[in-house]
Protein backbone atom coordinates (compact mmCIF):
# COMPACT_ATOMS: atom_id res chain seq x y z
CA UNK A 1 0.00 0.00 0.00
CA UNK A 2 1.30 3.44 -0.93
CA UNK A 3 -0.14 6.91 -0.28
CA UNK A 4 -2.39 6.65 -3.34
CA UNK A 5 -3.76 3.28 -2.20
CA UNK A 6 -4.41 4.67 1.28
CA UNK A 7 -6.28 7.71 -0.11
CA UNK A 8 -8.38 5.44 -2.34
CA UNK A 9 -9.23 3.25 0.65
CA UNK A 10 -10.24 6.25 2.77
CA UNK A 11 -12.40 7.59 -0.08
CA UNK A 12 -14.13 4.21 -0.19
CA UNK A 13 -14.84 4.43 3.54
CA UNK A 14 -16.28 7.90 3.06
CA UNK A 15 -18.53 6.69 0.23
CA UNK A 16 -19.69 3.71 2.29
CA UNK A 17 -18.40 1.02 -0.09
CA UNK A 18 -15.86 -0.15 2.50
CA UNK A 19 -16.59 -0.41 6.21
CA UNK A 20 -14.27 1.21 8.77
CA UNK A 21 -13.55 -2.27 10.16
CA UNK A 22 -12.49 -3.59 6.76
CA UNK A 23 -10.32 -0.52 6.17
CA UNK A 24 -8.65 -1.02 9.54
CA UNK A 25 -7.90 -4.64 8.62
CA UNK A 26 -6.36 -3.64 5.30
CA UNK A 27 -4.19 -0.99 6.93
CA UNK A 28 -3.05 -3.34 9.67
CA UNK A 29 -2.18 -6.14 7.22
CA UNK A 30 0.55 -6.55 6.35
CA UNK A 31 2.04 -5.48 9.65
CA UNK A 32 4.67 -2.71 9.45
CA UNK A 33 7.45 -5.30 9.41
CA UNK A 34 7.97 -9.03 9.06
CA UNK A 35 10.84 -11.27 10.08
CA UNK A 36 12.40 -13.60 7.52
CA UNK A 37 14.08 -16.43 9.37
CA UNK A 38 16.78 -15.12 11.68
CA UNK A 39 18.51 -13.00 9.04
CA UNK A 40 16.18 -10.19 7.89
CA UNK A 41 13.24 -7.97 8.87
CA UNK A 42 11.21 -6.60 5.96
CA UNK A 43 9.78 -3.07 6.22
CA UNK A 44 6.37 -3.48 4.57
CA UNK A 45 5.32 0.13 5.16
CA UNK A 46 8.34 1.68 3.45
CA UNK A 47 6.30 2.47 0.34
CA UNK A 48 3.47 3.97 2.41
CA UNK A 49 5.87 6.29 4.25
CA UNK A 50 8.41 7.06 1.55
CA UNK A 51 6.71 6.33 -1.78
CA UNK A 52 8.97 3.42 -2.71
CA UNK A 53 9.37 -0.13 -1.36
CA UNK A 54 12.45 -1.31 0.49
CA UNK A 55 15.48 -2.07 -1.69
CA UNK A 56 17.72 -5.05 -0.96
CA UNK A 57 21.47 -4.40 -0.76
CA UNK A 58 22.81 -7.69 -2.09
CA UNK A 59 26.47 -7.33 -1.19
CA UNK A 60 27.59 -9.90 1.43
CA UNK A 61 24.15 -11.58 1.43
CA UNK A 62 23.87 -15.21 0.36
CA UNK A 63 21.75 -16.01 -2.67
CA UNK A 64 19.39 -17.98 -0.41
CA UNK A 65 18.94 -14.99 1.91
CA UNK A 66 18.14 -12.70 -1.01
CA UNK A 67 15.66 -15.23 -2.39
CA UNK A 68 13.90 -15.49 0.97
CA UNK A 69 13.58 -11.72 1.26
CA UNK A 70 12.21 -11.37 -2.27
CA UNK A 71 9.64 -14.10 -1.79
CA UNK A 72 8.19 -12.28 1.22
CA UNK A 73 8.09 -8.97 -0.65
CA UNK A 74 6.48 -10.52 -3.73
CA UNK A 75 3.88 -12.27 -1.56
CA UNK A 76 2.85 -8.83 -0.28
CA UNK A 77 2.44 -7.53 -3.82
CA UNK A 78 5.62 -5.44 -3.92
CA UNK A 79 8.04 -4.98 -6.76
CA UNK A 80 11.61 -5.84 -5.76
CA UNK A 81 14.99 -4.33 -6.55
CA UNK A 82 18.31 -5.82 -5.45
CA UNK A 83 21.59 -3.92 -5.86
CA UNK A 84 25.19 -5.14 -5.78
CA UNK A 85 24.30 -8.66 -6.84
CA UNK A 86 27.30 -10.98 -7.22
CA UNK A 87 27.39 -13.11 -10.41
CA UNK A 88 26.76 -16.41 -8.58
CA UNK A 89 23.83 -14.89 -6.66
CA UNK A 90 22.43 -13.52 -9.92
CA UNK A 91 22.44 -16.98 -11.49
CA UNK A 92 20.59 -18.35 -8.47
CA UNK A 93 18.00 -15.55 -8.60
CA UNK A 94 17.40 -16.00 -12.32
CA UNK A 95 16.52 -19.64 -11.65
CA UNK A 96 14.32 -18.77 -8.65
CA UNK A 97 12.54 -15.86 -10.40
CA UNK A 98 12.42 -16.43 -14.18
CA UNK A 99 10.39 -13.24 -14.56
CA UNK A 100 13.20 -11.19 -13.00
CA UNK A 101 15.49 -8.81 -14.88
CA UNK A 102 19.24 -9.05 -14.30
CA UNK A 103 21.48 -6.16 -15.30
CA UNK A 104 24.94 -7.72 -15.31
CA UNK A 105 26.77 -4.41 -15.80
CA UNK A 106 24.84 -2.56 -13.09
CA UNK A 107 24.85 -5.65 -10.81
CA UNK A 108 21.11 -5.36 -10.17
CA UNK A 109 18.18 -7.79 -10.15
CA UNK A 110 14.61 -6.57 -10.43
CA UNK A 111 11.20 -8.24 -10.19
CA UNK A 112 8.46 -5.91 -11.38
CA UNK A 113 5.26 -5.41 -9.41
CA UNK A 114 2.39 -7.44 -10.86
CA UNK A 115 -0.40 -5.63 -12.62
CA UNK A 116 -0.53 -2.83 -15.14
CA UNK A 117 2.63 -0.84 -15.73
CA UNK A 118 2.47 2.41 -13.69
CA UNK A 119 2.67 5.72 -15.48
CA UNK A 120 6.12 7.22 -15.86
CA UNK A 121 6.58 10.38 -13.83
CA UNK A 122 9.57 12.66 -14.32
CA UNK A 123 12.49 12.83 -16.72
CA UNK A 124 15.94 11.65 -15.61
CA UNK A 125 19.05 11.69 -17.79
CA UNK A 126 22.20 9.90 -16.67
CA UNK A 127 25.54 11.02 -18.11
CA UNK A 128 28.90 9.28 -17.71
CA UNK A 129 32.40 10.61 -18.12
CA UNK A 130 33.73 7.31 -19.49
CA UNK A 131 32.78 3.74 -20.31
CA UNK A 132 34.49 2.59 -17.10
CA UNK A 133 31.79 4.44 -15.14
CA UNK A 134 29.02 2.31 -16.64
CA UNK A 135 28.53 -0.12 -13.69
CA UNK A 136 27.63 2.78 -11.40
CA UNK A 137 25.58 4.53 -14.09
CA UNK A 138 23.60 1.39 -14.89
CA UNK A 139 22.76 0.98 -11.20
CA UNK A 140 21.42 4.54 -11.18
CA UNK A 141 19.49 3.91 -14.41
CA UNK A 142 17.79 0.73 -13.17
CA UNK A 143 16.87 2.47 -9.90
CA UNK A 144 15.25 5.49 -11.57
CA UNK A 145 13.43 3.17 -13.99
CA UNK A 146 12.15 1.08 -11.09
CA UNK A 147 10.69 4.27 -9.61
CA UNK A 148 8.80 4.79 -12.89
CA UNK A 149 10.78 7.65 -14.40
CA UNK A 150 11.54 8.26 -18.06
CA UNK A 151 15.27 7.47 -18.08
CA UNK A 152 18.00 7.57 -20.72
CA UNK A 153 21.75 7.00 -20.46
CA UNK A 154 24.33 9.09 -22.31
CA UNK A 155 27.72 7.45 -21.96
CA UNK A 156 31.37 8.37 -22.51
CA UNK A 157 31.10 12.15 -22.95
CA UNK A 158 33.73 13.25 -20.44
CA UNK A 159 35.71 16.48 -20.50
CA UNK A 160 38.77 14.92 -22.17
CA UNK A 161 36.74 15.28 -25.38
CA UNK A 162 34.17 17.86 -24.44
CA UNK A 163 32.90 18.18 -28.03
CA UNK A 164 31.24 14.78 -27.46
CA UNK A 165 29.10 16.29 -24.70
CA UNK A 166 28.36 19.50 -26.58
CA UNK A 167 27.16 17.42 -29.51
CA UNK A 168 24.51 15.74 -27.34
CA UNK A 169 23.16 18.62 -25.29
CA UNK A 170 19.84 18.44 -27.10
CA UNK A 171 19.29 15.02 -25.47
CA UNK A 172 19.42 16.67 -22.05
CA UNK A 173 16.74 19.25 -22.80
CA UNK A 174 13.54 18.76 -20.81
CA UNK A 175 15.21 16.72 -18.08
CA UNK A 176 14.03 17.29 -14.53
CA UNK A 177 17.31 15.99 -13.11
CA UNK A 178 20.72 14.99 -14.45
CA UNK A 179 22.86 12.32 -12.80
CA UNK A 180 26.54 12.87 -13.62
CA UNK A 181 28.67 9.76 -13.06
CA UNK A 182 32.43 10.30 -13.34
CA UNK A 183 35.78 9.19 -12.01
CA UNK A 184 39.30 10.61 -12.46
CA UNK A 185 39.08 14.36 -11.60
CA UNK A 186 35.27 14.24 -12.00
CA UNK A 187 34.86 17.58 -13.79
CA UNK A 188 31.74 16.42 -15.64
CA UNK A 189 29.12 17.71 -13.11
CA UNK A 190 30.67 21.19 -13.09
CA UNK A 191 30.57 21.38 -16.89
CA UNK A 192 26.96 20.15 -16.98
CA UNK A 193 26.07 22.65 -14.27
CA UNK A 194 27.25 25.50 -16.45
CA UNK A 195 25.22 24.31 -19.44
CA UNK A 196 21.86 23.29 -17.97
CA UNK A 197 19.19 24.72 -15.66
CA UNK A 198 18.18 21.61 -13.67
CA UNK A 199 19.53 19.94 -10.51
CA UNK A 200 22.59 17.77 -11.07
CA UNK A 201 23.42 14.84 -8.82
CA UNK A 202 27.10 13.99 -8.95
CA UNK A 203 28.07 10.37 -8.42
CA UNK A 204 31.85 10.00 -8.03
CA UNK A 205 33.31 6.65 -9.03
CA UNK A 206 36.38 4.77 -7.90
CA UNK A 207 37.78 4.84 -11.45
CA UNK A 208 41.29 6.29 -11.57
CA UNK A 209 45.01 5.79 -10.91
CA UNK A 210 46.97 5.88 -7.64
CA UNK A 211 46.55 9.46 -6.44
CA UNK A 212 42.87 9.08 -7.17
CA UNK A 213 42.66 7.29 -3.79
CA UNK A 214 39.85 4.93 -4.75
CA UNK A 215 37.39 7.68 -5.64
CA UNK A 216 38.31 10.23 -2.99
CA UNK A 217 39.68 12.62 -5.62
CA UNK A 218 36.41 12.41 -7.56
CA UNK A 219 34.36 12.91 -4.43
CA UNK A 220 36.32 16.02 -3.40
CA UNK A 221 36.17 17.38 -6.93
CA UNK A 222 32.38 17.11 -7.03
CA UNK A 223 31.96 18.49 -3.52
CA UNK A 224 34.03 21.51 -4.55
CA UNK A 225 32.18 22.09 -7.81
CA UNK A 226 31.93 25.75 -8.80
CA UNK A 227 28.49 25.10 -10.34
CA UNK A 228 25.78 25.95 -7.84
CA UNK A 229 23.26 23.36 -9.07
CA UNK A 230 25.47 20.33 -8.24
CA UNK A 231 25.02 18.09 -5.20
CA UNK A 232 26.99 14.91 -4.54
CA UNK A 233 26.39 11.43 -3.16
CA UNK A 234 28.89 8.83 -1.97
CA UNK A 235 31.56 7.08 -4.06
CA UNK A 236 30.12 4.49 -6.46
CA UNK A 237 26.63 5.10 -4.99
CA UNK A 238 24.67 4.69 -8.21
CA UNK A 239 21.58 3.61 -6.31
CA UNK A 240 21.59 6.78 -4.22
CA UNK A 241 22.03 8.98 -7.27
CA UNK A 242 19.21 7.28 -9.15
CA UNK A 243 16.92 7.25 -6.12
CA UNK A 244 17.30 10.94 -5.27
CA UNK A 245 16.94 11.85 -8.95
CA UNK A 246 13.67 9.91 -9.09
CA UNK A 247 12.36 11.65 -5.96
CA UNK A 248 13.01 15.07 -7.48
CA UNK A 249 11.76 14.16 -10.95
CA UNK A 250 8.56 12.59 -9.67
CA UNK A 251 7.64 15.66 -7.61
CA UNK A 252 8.35 17.90 -10.60
CA UNK A 253 6.09 15.76 -12.81
CA UNK A 254 3.28 15.71 -10.24
CA UNK A 255 3.49 19.51 -9.98
CA UNK A 256 3.15 19.77 -13.77
CA UNK A 257 0.07 17.57 -13.60
CA UNK A 258 -1.42 19.64 -10.79
CA UNK A 259 -1.30 16.69 -8.40
CA UNK A 260 -0.07 16.50 -4.83
CA UNK A 261 3.28 14.78 -4.12
CA UNK A 262 1.46 12.92 -1.35
CA UNK A 263 -0.64 11.07 -3.90
CA UNK A 264 2.23 8.73 -4.68
CA UNK A 265 2.26 6.87 -7.99
CA UNK A 266 -1.20 6.32 -9.45
CA UNK A 267 -0.94 3.40 -11.90
CA UNK A 268 -4.26 4.27 -13.54
CA UNK A 269 -4.50 8.03 -13.95
CA UNK A 270 -2.83 11.17 -15.18
CA UNK A 271 -0.68 11.87 -18.21
CA UNK A 272 2.76 10.25 -18.19
CA UNK A 273 5.39 12.96 -18.27
CA UNK A 274 7.40 10.80 -20.66
CA UNK A 275 4.63 11.14 -23.25
CA UNK A 276 4.78 14.93 -23.26
CA UNK A 277 6.91 16.82 -25.79
CA UNK A 278 10.14 18.16 -24.31
CA UNK A 279 8.93 21.75 -24.41
CA UNK A 280 5.74 20.81 -22.53
CA UNK A 281 7.29 18.78 -19.70
CA UNK A 282 8.17 21.85 -17.69
CA UNK A 283 5.08 23.90 -18.52
CA UNK A 284 2.37 21.23 -18.29
CA UNK A 285 -0.08 21.69 -15.42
Amino acid sequence: MDAHDLKTLLDAVRSGTVSPEEAERKIRWPSPFEKVGEYATIDHHRRLRCGFPEVVFGQNKTAEHIEGILRVMIRQGEGCLVTRVAPDAAEHLKQAFPEGEHNAIGRTFRVRQKGSEPERLGVVRIVTGGTSDLPVAEEAKVTAEAWNCDVALISDVGVAGIHRLLGRLDELQGADVLVAVAGMEAALPSVLGGLTDCPIIGVPTSVGYGAHFGGLASLLGMLNSCSSNVVTVNIDAGFNGGHVAALIARRAALARLGRSPNEGIDPNGGTPAADLPNEDRRAHA
